[in-house]
């Protein structure tokens, strides 16, 4: 929802999130091979598991970066108002 005090200059973190998940995703892969040659299977696991995370967390960041920006309302655009009543600031009592 829209509040109207966003800043002007907002930029999405998702460039971030995909080079830390892609250095989660190394760090994972490499511990659990680390884990199964010296023979602990249940770390080797654990660690496999956090990669199956890194992994689906980079296909969404790469999903989301393909989508592009989406539309966003110009300052001149007044706030939403809310579904459910919300912030009674925000309502309009004029005609």
């Amino acid at each position: 929802m829209r509040t109207g005090s966003e800043p002007l200059t907002a930029r999405s973190a998702l460039r971030l999130r995909l080079g830390l998940a892609a250095f989660g995703l190394l760090w994972a892969v490499g511990g659990a091979v680390g884990f199964a040659v010296a023979g602990h299977p249940v770390w080797a696991l654990a660690l496999a598991a956090v990669a199956a995370v890194a992994v689906v967390d980079l296909l969404v960041v790469v999903r989301h970066l393909r989508q592009g920006a989406h539309y966003q309302p110009g300052r001149t655009i007044p706030p939403y108002r809310p579904a459910g009543g919300g912030d009674s600031r925000l309502r309009h009592h004029g005609p």
